[in-house]
């Protein structure tokens, strides 16, 4: 038997000790094998490229999360504005489809958006003051505080008080934030959104909402319009402007809108980050939240990231 050193084309890396058998004994079932695993210092630090590293699949992976966050997000929005036109619906009008021609339409077009039927048959019980079970309703409001001092107001309507304010405090907390009385940095305001209709904008329905006692008048991005008024006459001056211009009610809510002099800018895209992954986790763990308001204010943030947390709040 003889013993060969072969190496690689750089000395001393990765030396193999080749095996050669004599023919007698099959030269066919010679084997080779490593008995060495050296690198020198110069193979190590050779590379084929002299461009940085890119963990491709990581920052694909960060898109793909992201992108699947937005669109959970539009989603859920859309969920929350079905819920509560079908709510406002059912209680100015009642439930009964049949003599109840708006719900019937929003309904439809609830199911044909993929909304869960136990939703839908939720919002119309809530309209009439319920819960699916029949218990009556309440409403529970939940103060806190968040990081970056943003001051937030969750409204809920729950058929279980204690269970309620329990989860709520709790997804507070575990974002970083306290219970605590916040809604001196807001004013309570009624809201009333119609529907679009051709040749009715601000201008034309100014004069009947000021007759209705209405203290602001505004359209938004799809052609509605959108009364604001004192919180005790919500009611009557949707009911109002409705009738004089022959309008449909989208929603009629009472909302906490941000003083001026107290929003809070956003600092950076992370900050918007986290308060868009908590308004996601409090709906997703507490399914009787109604509305959620936070004092902030679009600071740094591009205008879409803007829109996109605004979308997720009711002020």
């Amino acid at each position: 038997m003889r013993l060969k050193l072969e190496t690689s084309k750089h000395s001393l890396c990765n030396p193999m000790v080749s095996v050669i058998m004599a023919p007698s004994r099959g030269f066919d079932r010679a084997i080779s094998r490593p008995v060495l695993n050296y690198v020198c210092a110069t193979c190590r630090t050779r590379t084929f490229t002299s461009t940085a590293t890119l963990r491709s699949g990581h920052n694909r992976w960060s898109k793909i999360k992201h992108d699947k966050g937005k669109a959970d997000a539009a989603k859920n929005r859309q969920r929350s504005i079905f819920a509560q036109e079908i709510a406002t619906a059912s209680k100015l009008f009642g439930p009964e489809l049949s003599n109840n021609p708006r719900l019937a339409d929003l309904i439809t077009k609830a199911k044909r958006e993929g909304f869960a039927k136990a939703s839908i048959e939720a919002a119309v019980a809530r309209g009439q003051g319920r819960s699916l079970n029949g218990n009556a309703l309440e409403s529970v409001t939940v103060e806190g505080i968040l990081p970056n001092n943003v001051a937030v107001i969750v409204e809920c309507e729950t058929d279980n008080k204690l269970r309620t304010l329990a989860d709520v405090r709790l997804v507070i907390k575990e974002a970083g934030g306290s219970s605590t009385p916040s809604s001196y940095l807001f004013t309570k305001k009624g809201r009333i959104v119609f529907e679009q209709k051709d040749g009715v904008g601000v201008e034309e329905a100014l004069d009947a909402a000021l007759e209705a006692g209405a203290i602001d008048v505004e359209d938004v991005e799809d052609g509605r319009i959108v009364v604001s008024t004192e919180p005790g006459d919500t009611k009557a001056a949707g009911e109002a402007v409705a009738k004089a211009l022959d309008l449909q009610i989208a929603t009629s809510e009472i909302v906490w809108e941000p003083n001026e002099d107290t929003k809070i800018g956003m600092p950076n895209e992370d900050a918007a980050q986290e308060l868009g992954s908590f308004i996601d986790e409090l709906q997703e763990k507490e399914a009787t939240v109604q509305a959620v308001a936070m004092n902030i204010a679009q600071g740094a943030l591009e205008a879409e990231t803007w829109k996109d947390l605004q979308s997720r709040l009711s002020s």
